[in-house]
């Protein structure tokens, strides 16, 4: 059996002497592995680099199976990674929460729309932040872990709204907070898409995110802590403050 689609590359590791096996992120197939003969090749291993967009033709005898991958390159963002540090830390960030959270072999089309959207910003430092925010907030929607940020848990209201709970995932005015204050997430602007998201901002609304990335995720997935390359590129738009 075989099947052809585009995606972006998450890993890739050496197989044997001259093969490599890979994992992929596609469109209409999700998270998938595969093993590409010659991969460790001069003419195919400087291909097969993180975020790298492919058109990949699997096959095997059976679905079961591993199977092996022929891959042609439709777009490299080699370039753009290495563009600064942010970009770098941002692109290994992407790459490995994807191969972190997404179970195998299931299409999720919407979070991929968006991570392909997300990879064409790299090395535009300005708006790379913001944007990266918002995938977490897609992922996590995706996933089946969204946070409901419209509003107050508590009250009911939409105006105030600048705490979230972390046992439910819904926005929590100030006057809703009361004795609760201190065990409430942040509710940066920028979550709700106000504002001009300032770095700070962003910072301080990744550790939400990362809050319910860590705590409901990674916990339902059996597994913890998060990627190092999460924490990396946080410390990196940490620096620019």
């Amino acid at each position: 059996m075989d099947w052809r689609d585009h995606g972006i590359l998450l890993t890739s590791r050496r197989h044997g002497e001259t093969a490599a096996i890979i994992e992929v992120f596609t469109e209409g197939h999700g998270r998938h592995a595969g093993v590409v003969r010659g991969g460790t090749s001069r003419k195919i291993a400087p291909i097969l680099q993180p975020g790298a967009q492919l058109d990949v033709l699997w096959r095997a005898r059976l679905e079961e199976h591993i199977g092996t991958f022929q891959v042609e390159p439709l777009r490299s963002r080699a370039a753009a990674a290495f563009s600064g540090r942010l970009a770098l830390a941002g692109l290994n960030a992407v790459v490995a929460l994807l191969a972190f959270c997404l179970p195998e072999r299931e299409p999720h089309p919407a979070i991929y729309k968006k991570t392909e959207q997300l990879m064409d910003l790299l090395g535009q430092d300005e708006i790379w932040p913001l944007a990266y925010l918002r995938w977490e907030l897609a992922l996590l929607e995706d996933l089946g872990f969204g946070l409901d940020l419209q509003t107050c848990a508590v009250t009911g209201v939409t105006e105030g709204l600048i705490y979230v709970s972390p046992k439910s995932g819904r926005a929590v005015s100030a006057q809703g907070a009361g004795e609760w204050v201190e065990k409430l997430l942040a509710l940066p602007p920028c979550m709700r898409g106000e504002g001009a998201a300032p770095d700070a901002e962003i910072v301080e609304a990744l550790r939400t995110t990362g809050y319910f990335l860590t705590h409901r995720v990674a916990t339902s997935l059996g597994h913890n802590p998060l990627p190092e390359a999460r924490a990396r590129f946080v410390d990196q738009l940490t620096r620019r403050l």
